[in-house]
């Protein structure tokens, strides 16, 4: 058994392309090798800043033999008289077979002929050199570029490949890179140490790049990077303050983790803690850390006793110049941080109302004015969601002043430096000149949430002005016409849209949104942008687009795709869907709890079976009860009472639903489920369809009733079973 390595060296490679190349390029071998009948027993994917290396262990010396029967003309046209004609001759040459071991057998077209064609496999050193140039040109990313004249693209040039069958250098070449590239057995290891390396076999190569002071294993990387992370927070009882992306970053940026423990100078921590990470973290790729159990005040203008002076530094050098790195690491970063002091004091000379008036100068989008214009219908927003959800006291009186300040950070010197602190910084600003706590939240918390698994506004005032801040978004955006297509979303829209939804859903705010839109509509259309859409074109399209982000948001949340569509599906009245965002998650759960507890097969089973035949009924919408609507005289078998029975149970229950009174309704109908098959099946069931117009017309006006009680939960019809 043998085993096999391929290397592509290149220069340095961008950090998440190494993470996200790794998998491709292991589904990429795995589905080569198994369409080429070259089993194995190992395969591991391994990459660092400077290469991405495919081992596969475990080889045979040659493909297995192909066996594949083929089917060849009709019998009656390969052979005549029990000899082979022309067609059975020339068939039987192109699979390579003498004519007398054709076989004839019956097929559900007739008798025809076959032929066993037996092909022999291949030597594997013979096979891979073959499949290599698909590896790496179907590799996928961002930012892939061409080098030289050559027609190659990778995200860095390609400088030296290794391809070794144990000790054997196989021929694979990139003959279109510039200049071509030819496998051999040199590698490279650090860039500072090792310039080449010359790989004896395929089998020694983690060693041997190891030995050259390269951990290859990205995994291996990882767990050295954070075992150092945690080792100095449980030294320095402390919390590192460690994203996912930065440290997904720090494990591609380095072919040799050396974590280097540096110091904050005393005077930086003046700053706010927000600034001194985001310095850290986002500008030099730092780790900072919190004190354990320390209250972090999102308001406060300085680290004060939350920010250790401490941060962690992941090098890529060598160890004997891990002192020299430190203090380079300190004196880089004690720059950075005068200059974040100094944009803070340019700004607190500044008041913020009067940058609020310098927001006029800013233009926010083609058509819609400047930022200035944009803080104007933010106002316009929070005012009709404060009406909406019927909020006043101290409460509106924040909501307005924070919808009135919201977005005047954006001329600050700290934000035009780090855009990440926008809302942060205005209000810290702002608590600092006097505005109320509540106001300074709100401004920070109305960017919430920034994306996936983000915190949602905690105020009051803050949710409101997130609301807002969403709703003028959708609003101006969508009146000019554009709209989120496929992978093109340059407004994040579809982000606003899940924003809006999930903050409504968290409160447990229940607004008549598509009410909202069409006032949104009908305003933005007569006084905010010159459009050719009118005000139902504009309202239609949001109504559909927030229809769409509350069936996404509900099944990421885990609830099945049908009940989903049961609920939100295309072609259900808008109303029902928009009129109240969270009576649509309430009922997406209810219904979730019934298929779990296998209680709603059994109440769908038989509402989908009414649904079939209450088409038929002449019955006006929205009717709950059968009062002036059954005729009893009609009734030929005691099933037909008992459903009358079950209705009459059931229509307060659904006219109560506005109340949410959803679970009484769907209990009640899961109660009655037996009594409600027996109006189908069993000794006193009863044909619907029968030949008497009128008992017929009785019994539709039943199911039909039953239905649309029953639609007040969803629509049953929807649903998957």
């Amino acid at each position: 058994m043998a085993t096999f390595l391929l290397e592509i060296g290149s220069e340095e490679l961008p950090a998440d392309f190494v993470r996200l190349a790794l998998p491709q390029l292991e589904r990429l071998v795995q589905a080569d090798l198994t369409e080429q009948r070259l089993p194995f027993t190992g395969l591991r994917v391994l990459g660092s800043p400077r290469r991405l290396a495919v081992l596969v262990e475990g080889l045979p010396d040659r493909q297995s033999d192909l066996t594949e029967e083929r089917k060849g003309p009709p019998a009656s046209q390969a052979f005549a008289d029990g000899q082979p004609t022309a067609a059975a001759v020339g068939f039987a040459g192109r699979c390579g077979v003498d004519p007398a071991d054709l076989v004839v057998r019956e097929t559900p077209r007739g008798p025809f002929t076959f032929a066993t064609v037996r092909q022999a496999g291949l030597p594997t050193a013979d096979v891979l050199p073959t499949l290599v140039p698909g590896w790496i040109g179907g590799l996928q990313g961002r930012r892939f570029m061409r080098w030289g004249s050559g027609d190659c693209r990778f995200p860095r040039p390609v400088r030296w490949l290794v391809a070794l069958l144990d000790d054997a250098v196989l021929p694979v070449a990139l003959a279109d890179a510039d200049p071509p590239v030819q496998a051999g057995r040199l590698s490279r290891g650090h860039r500072l140490g090792t310039p080449e390396l010359s790989l004896a076999t395929a089998a020694a190569y983690g060693e041997a790049l190891a030995a050259a002071g390269v951990t290859v294993d990205r995994h291996a990387r990882a767990e050295a990077i954070r075992g150092a992370v945690d080792g100095m927070a449980r030294r320095l009882q402390a919390t590192p303050d460690l994203p996912q992306d930065l440290f997904d970053e720090l494990v591609d940026l380095v072919e040799a983790p050396l974590p280097i423990e540096g110091e904050i100078a005393p005077e930086a921590l003046a700053l706010p803690a927000e600034v001194l990470c985001t310095v850290m973290r986002s500008h030099q790729r730092y780790v900072p850390y919190y004190r354990s159990g320390a209250a972090v005040d999102p308001l406060a203008l300085e680290a004060g006793e939350v920010l250790l002076p401490r941060f962690l530094c992941i090098g890529n050098g060598r160890p004997e110049a891990q002192e020299l790195v430190r203090l380079g690491n300190e004196r880089v970063l004690r720059a950075r941080l005068a200059d974040a002091a100094f944009f803070v004091a340019t700004d607190r000379a500044v008041a913020s109302i009067d940058r609020r008036e310098q927001l006029a100068r800013v233009t926010f989008a083609e058509g819609l004015g400047s930022l200035r214009d944009r803080v104007d219908r933010l106002e316009w927003c929070t005012d009709v969601l404060l009406e909406a959800l019927a909020i006043d006291g101290a409460d509106a009186d924040h909501a307005r002043r924070a919808a009135h300040l919201c977005k005047h950070d954006l001329v600050s010197q700290m934000v035009g430096e780090f855009p990440e602190l926008q809302g942060v910084m205005g209000g810290k600003y702002l608590l600092a000149e006097g505005e109320p706590r509540a106001v300074a939240l709100a401004v920070q918390e109305h960017y919430r949430p920034r994306g996936a698994g983000d915190g949602l506004p905690a105020t009051v005032p803050g949710a409101v002005l997130a609301l807002a801040e969403r709703l003028e978004l959708l609003l101006s955006i969508f009146a000019r016409g554009e709209r989120p297509s496929g992978s093109s979303d340059p407004y994040a829209l579809r982000r606003a849209g899940n924003g809006l939804l999930q903050i409504l859903w968290d409160k447990g705010w229940r607004p008549d949104l598509q009410a909202i839109l069409r006032r949104g509509g009908q305003h933005w259309t007569a006084a905010v942008t010159d459009t050719p859409q009118t005000a139902t074109t504009l309202t239609g399209d949001l109504e559909e687009f927030l229809r769409q982000r509350l069936v996404s948001l509900l099944e990421e949340g885990g609830h099945d795709p049908d009940i989903v569509q049961a609920l939100a599906g295309q072609g259900l009245p808008l109303q029902r869907i928009l009129g109240d965002p969270t009576d649509v998650l309430e009922r997406a759960e209810l219904l979730s709890d019934l298929r779990r507890s296998d209680r709603l097969a059994q109440v769908q089973a038989v509402v989908q079976r009414a649904a079939r035949l209450a088409d038929q009924a002449e019955l006006p919408a929205g009717v709950l009860g059968p009062d002036g609507l059954i005729d009893t005289d009609r009734f030929e078998k005691p099933s037909e009472a008992s459903m009358l029975a079950v209705l009459q149970r059931l229509e307060p229950l659904a006219r109560a639903s506005g109340d949410r009174s959803y679970t009484a309704l769907a209990e009640a109908l899961a109660e009655s489920a037996g009594t409600l098959a027996g109006f189908f099946d069993g000794e006193g069931s009863v044909l619907v369809m029968c030949d008497d117009l009128a008992v017929r017309s009785n019994r539709l006006r039943l199911l039909a009733i039953l239905r649309q009680q029953a639609s007040v939960l969803a629509d049953f019809t929807a649903l998957a079973g």
